[in-house]
């Protein structure tokens, strides 16, 4: 049986920010990863191949709690579901580390504070190269370092929507965007700010995703190692149950089985799949599933209360690069509703094949291209609520069963009636019209991108799966590292969450291994 020091299973923003870490330290690490690269091809830009058809989404099915099939929005690549992010990379608010009163009930805090993962913040948005201003956000918790590229400058549509929202008090800022855009120097410039960025993958290589800035770098160093195509089925514990001494894992076509070893096992294959391996690695000193003594592997999933809306302006919207504006005013609320509501910004410019996957509602006089030419297209995320019963299980084959009632969508309703609000004193059709690709004005159960919350963290080895390091309480040598660790949501993408607790618990893997002084390479160098 092959023997590295550390295994990582994905390497999205949790695994391959981590191997990134840990690479200098000249440690034997193995990523291995279900996916293959991305094919660089002329469809990589197709919105009929990434929208329409869901070139890239896995075939994979899952099932609701209801037995129905579910084709999950998720896509198993060498960088996860970074290649299609749209690349917002924003830090949860401080407020968001403690225990918050929502409509709906009350989220939890977490282990940590804001200011233990803050230095962890700044290294991965350099590491990512996120273009931004700090200050501008009004609800942003302090930062110990400016963002090293500057923020992505709005076109002049948004700039127009951006200066009438500050005449009428709102403080909107630019979005933190993961790009490698160099507006000082076009002509050089990696990025060319196209309108495929947003759920695309990029082809040529200029947003800032695991696979670019972190995986391909770490396989420089020769002490680290890539499998890609292999699936992960089962973790094996000694006899004792606890530590992991065997990686299962399928490869290629043919699904041949082979078992690895290492001396520290990092799952990190996303919020559904991490849980989805623990339990299926149940075993007699694990009966519930790996590191489930708890009970809760599995449970309190969350992905957010997301909704995409058009606002069908009276002028055309001429804009390529659309997603560079977000209003936080309403994140924790207002006078008239004194709880969260959550977070207003944008996705990437829709065109008419697009907008035909969800075939919204036509405005009278309008086709769908004069649509796309004319909407400006949100995108809102208000926080979801920790759930027991909102869950990932498996049925009697090991397949994914994902059960989820939404929750706490008073602050959701309310956050859609007040940008509607605000649109109509401007140059707006009077509705915003939502696109049916979801359900009703909500991104569907099948939506998993903003995935977390099933393997939660907590000084608590009876409520929680895994300790302040992300390790497991039951398994000494086993840690999660993805989106699974969080208590709790907050409202905006968890990103660049995942990538700076990579980053913090790779510090801790470093003393672990007797490595720290000997990663001579720092992120922020």
């Amino acid at each position: 049986m092959t023997h590295y020091d550390v295994i990582i299973i994905g390497s999205g923003a949790g695994g391959g920010t981590l191997a990134y870490h840990l690479a200098p330290s000249g440690k034997k690490i193995l990523i291995v990863e279900r996916g293959d690269y991305v094919r660089r091809e002329k469809d990589n830009w197709s919105s009929r191949a990434v929208n329409v058809d869901a070139k890239y989404h896995t075939r994979e099915q899952w099932q609701d709690r209801d037995g129905r099939p579910l084709h999950p929005h998720t896509n198993y690549y060498v960088g996860g579901n970074t290649k299609f992010y749209g690349a917002a990379l924003f830090r949860l608010r401080r407020q968001d580390f403690g225990e918050i009163a929502h409509h709906g009930g009350r989220s939890p805090a977490w282990p940590i504070s804001y200011d233990d993962l803050e230095p962890y913040y700044t290294k991965a948005e350099h590491l990512y190269q996120v273009h931004g201003e700090h200050g501008a956000d009004p609800t942003e918790p302090w930062a110990s370092a400016p963002y090293r590229y500057p923020a992505v400058q709005h076109e002049p549509r948004i700039q127009q929507l951006s200066d009438d929202l500050s005449r009428r008090g709102l403080r909107p800022f630019h979005v933190p965007l993961g790009i490698m855009l160099d507006e000082a120097n076009p002509a050089k410039s990696r990025c060319i700010r196209c309108d495929t960025c947003d759920g695309f993958p990029c082809l040529v290589q200029a947003k800032s995703d695991a696979q670019v800035v972190c995986v391909d770098p770490a396989l420089a160093h020769p002490n680290v190692s890539l499998m890609t195509n292999a699936k992960v089925t089962r973790l094996l514990t000694s006899a004792s149950g606890r530590e992991v001494i065997g990686v299962e894992v399928e490869r290629g076509v043919d699904k041949t089985t082979e078992v690895i070893g290492g001396d520290i096992v990092v799952s990190s294959c996303g919020a559904i799949n991490s849980a989805a391996l623990l339990l299926r690695s149940r075993s007699d000193r694990h009966p519930n599933g790996l590191a489930n003594a708890s009970g809760v592997v599995g449970r309190h999933y969350m992905g957010h209360v997301n909704s995409v809306l058009l606002a069908i302006s009276k002028k055309p919207n001429a804009t390529v690069f659309q997603k560079t504006l977000a209003v936080n005013d309403f994140y924790f609320g207002d006078e008239a509703f004194p709880y969260p509501m959550g977070h207003i910004s944008f996705v990437g410019k829709f065109d008419g094949v697009t907008l035909s996957a969800g075939a919204p509602a036509i405005v009278p006089g309008m086709t769908l291209d004069l649509m796309a030419k004319h909407s400006l297209d949100f995108w809102l995320t208000s926080e979801d609520l920790p759930d027991p019963d909102n869950r990932v299980t498996l049925d009697r084959e090991g397949n994914i069963v994902l059960s989820y009632t939404p929750n706490n969508d008073a602050g959701h309703r309310r956050l859609i009636k007040t940008l509607e609000g605000l649109l109509q004193h401007l140059d707006m059709h009077p509705h915003l019209v939502p696109r049916n690709l979801f359900v009703g004005n909500r991104i569907p159960l099948a939506g998993v991108a903003h995935q977390n919350g099933t393997v939660r963290f907590g000084h608590d080895p009876a409520t929680s799966a895994l300790d302040a390091s992300c390790k497991a309480h039951d398994v000494d040598n086993l840690y999660v590292v993805d989106g699974s660790f969080f208590p709790s949501s907050g409202a905006v993408n968890p990103a660049l969450t995942i990538m700076a607790n990579a980053l913090r618990v790779g510090d801790h893997l470093l003393e672990r291994l007797g490595a720290r002084q000997a990663a001579a390479e720092d992120v922020v160098a």
